[in-house]
C-alpha cells in the first residue's frame, strides 16, 4: 500500500474501460453506446434528458456524444417516437446481450471480492467523492 488512493483509483479506471471495451468490442458496440443503451433501457427519454444522465460518463464533448448516437440510429438500435429517444427491437435485444457479456465481466472482476467488501469500498469511495468536491467549492 505503497501507493496513494488517487493512484489505485486511476489504474482501476484505466483496467476497467479497456476491459470494458473488449468484452463489447465482441458485439461491436463501443462502451459509450452501452452506456446510451444501458439508459434508455429503462426508460424512453427526451434527447436533453439522455444527454443529462450520460454526462458524467462522456464530460461535454458534443461531437462524441453525435457520432455515437448516430451509430446507434444506424444500426437500428434507437429510434424517436413522440420526441423520446427509446429502444428498438433490435436495439433491446443488443441490450440484453451486452448486458449478459457485462455482468459476467463484473462477475470475473470482483472474484475474490466478499459482498462486505464491495459494498464497504464504494461506500468509502463515495464519501471521499462526496467530501473531495465538497472541499473544492
Amino acid at each position: 500500500m505503497d501507493k496513494p488512493i488517487g493512484y489505485w483509483i486511476k489504474r482501476l479506471d484505466a483496467a476497467l474501460e479497456m476491459q470494458l471495451d473488449t468484452t463489447l468490442a465482441r458485439i461491436r458496440l463501443s462502451r459509450r453506446q452501452w452506456q446510451t443503451l444501458n439508459i434508455l433501457a429503462e426508460a424512453p427519454l427526451r434527447p436533453k434528458e439522455l444527454e443529462d444522465a450520460l454526462r458524467p460518463f462522456w464530460g461535454g464533448d458534443d461531437r462524441l456524444r453525435e457520432r455515437e448516437l448516430a451509430a446507434l440510429v444506424g444500426k437500428g438500435f434507437i429510434t424517436m417516437i413522440d420526441e423520446r429517444l427509446m429502444l428498438s427491437e433490435r436495439g433491446r435485444e443488443s441490450y440484453h446481450q451486452a448486458l449478459r457479456l457485462v455482468e459476467d465481466a463484473r462477475r470475473d472482476l470482483s472474484m475474490g471480492i466478499g459482498i462486505d467488501e464491495y459494498a464497504m469500498a464504494l461506500s468509502v469511495l463515495e464519501r471521499m467523492s462526496l467530501n473531495a468536491e465538497r472541499l473544492a467549492r
